[in-house]
């Protein structure tokens, strides 16, 4: 009994550890369910059919050329220079952003004087109703080639889905950091942008669990949930079928400094919003 006694514990601690890591396993496998992917060819009918699509980096340099592709990436230091959120309500200061405006009609891009992001209520609970200043983007990105590009190709994609016309876009470079924890790239929730289309690009992603991305149906009880972990992958959402969210990030461990970057851009008929 007294050697019952003596290695009963320390079995114990043993199943308990062992239980531990099952489950870390399991969150760490839920955090990295991939998403499915859209052949090039196949992009507008399936933006079409099902209100969302994702590319694989293959897919991205099929919409604005290898070349671009090269320049596009060159263009990721530049996350390193993004100023603080200072209109987060939630008092947090773990985002960090930029904003342009600019006019797509066709191949032509033209950049608009800097203006205040501003969302209704109903699409924003959180900062909704709010003009937000935000630091214009920085001229080497908004004058790069790739730039231009890739707002052209995201035009015609918005083009397939709502029918040709000139194009409202903002653009928002985004980094989400866990320095104080925990980062929130949504921290209005599930939401829709009160656009025709929105693109997601995963830029990096660097020492973090977490930050999954989940689509529902505005009419409907459908939705699905995947992680983007490959730098370069695009999601595009019909704005006005889907709702989207992206849960919180956490670093990998107390003392790994982690990130998420992307570039969100969304694209809307008739005008920029305003008040």
């Amino acid at each position: 009994m007294r050697a019952l006694a003596a290695t009963g514990p320390r079995q114990s601690d043993r199943a308990t550890a062992c239980r531990a890591a099952v489950f870390d396993a399991c969150l760490r496998l839920m955090t990295i369910l991939a998403p499915t992917l859209t052949q090039p060819m196949a992009l507008d009918e399936t933006l079409r059919e099902r209100g969302h699509a994702v590319l694989d980096v293959a897919g991205l340099a099929s919409l604005i050329r290898e070349a671009g592709l090269r320049e596009l990436q060159g263009l990721a230091r530049l996350w390193e220079d993004l100023p603080l959120d200072g209109h987060l309500r939630d008092g947090g200061s773990y985002r960090r952003r930029r904003h342009g405006c600019f006019v797509v009609t066709g191949e032509r891009v033209e950049a608009v004087p800097h203006r205040a992001h501003w969302q209704p209520a109903v699409y924003n609970a959180l900062h909704g109703g709010v003009e937000r200043w935000f630091e214009p983007l920085d001229a080497r990105m908004s004058e790069a080639a790739a730039w231009n590009r890739l707002l052209v190709a995201l035009g015609r994609c918005a083009s397939a889905l709502r029918g040709a016309r000139p194009w409202f876009v903002e653009g928002h470079p985004f980094r989400i950091d866990t320095d104080g924890g925990i980062g929130r790239p949504t921290p209005e929730g599930a939401h829709r942008d009160g656009v025709d289309l929105v693109a997601v690009l995963l830029v990096a992603r660097h020492g973090v669990k977490g930050g999954e991305t989940r689509v529902f149906e505005a009419r409907g009880a459908h939705g699905l949930r995947f992680t983007l972990s490959e730098p370069w992958t695009l999601l595009l959402l019909d704005d006005a079928r889907v709702i989207h969210e992206t849960t919180p990030i956490q670093p990998l461990a107390p003392d790994v400094r982690g990130w998420r970057d992307t570039l969100v851009l969304t694209y809307r008929a008739g005008g920029f919003q305003s008040p």
